[in-house]
């Protein structure tokens, strides 16, 4: 999984680049929301042979197929989300630099994860 922290005014767009050129091994797949429904980010992926599973929005004139049963799988990533924004310094972002956010998203992750091994 790639992140990059951005302002929560900036368009999911935006963040593509950065996240997809960090130095991590090459994906087979790219999970996204309709926020990244674009041309541009589909050629890429494209070009670098990785398969786009992205919902098209309404306003499309030309539609592609989602394999709707591997899109699926973005629900754990939501759920995800959805757990670390429980805590309230995640989810209003209290920490003034971005290392000690994700310091503490860390903390929360692992604190998650314990309780998950617990159960």
């Amino acid at each position: 999984m790639r992140s990059e922290i951005s302002g929560g005014e900036t368009a999911d767009v935006k963040g593509f680049d950065l996240v997809m050129a960090q130095d991590l091994p090459e994906p087979e797949h790219f999970l996204a929301d309709k926020g990244h429904d674009a041309d541009k980010i589909r050629e890429k992926l494209e070009e670098r042979g990785i398969v786009a599973v992205i919902p098209m929005r309404r306003n499309r004139k030309e539609w592609r197929a989602v394999d709707r049963d591997f899109y699926r799988w973005r629900n754990l990533a939501e759920r995800c989300f959805s757990k670390l924004k429980q805590w309230r310094r995640v989810a209003t972002r209290h920490d003034k630099t971005a290392l000690s956010f994700l310091g503490f998203i860390g903390i929360a992750s692992v604190r998650i994860w314990l309780r998950f091994l617990s159960t």
